[in-house]
């Protein structure tokens, strides 16, 4: 059996990758939700806009997390890409 060398991908790096992805950007994703809506809740409670600017500032939010996790896959493909290379 071939042992793994200094420079040789192993399965544990690839688990501690696929996680570090899922931590990032299920952050990438709550984060932003939860402090837009926050602040949309307090905009229409001083405005007595019902739900306008929760609604507004979800929307938003869901834009903005998908425009960081679109730049952020794209870098961790580059990152796999290295990863894979040593295997």
């Amino acid at each position: 059996m071939d042992e793994p060398g200094p420079h040789k991908t192993t399965d544990r790096q690839y688990y501690l990758f696929g996680l570090k992805i899922a931590g990032d950007f299920g952050a990438v994703i709550a984060v932003p939700v939860v402090v837009f809506v926050f602040i949309g809740r307090a905009l229409d409670e001083r405005y007595s806009q019902g739900w306008l600017f929760t609604i507004l500032t979800f929307v938003a939010a869901a834009v903005l997390s998908g425009v960081i996790i679109y730049r952020k896959a794209k870098r961790y493909g580059q990152e796999y890409q290295k990863l894979d290379e040593r295997k």
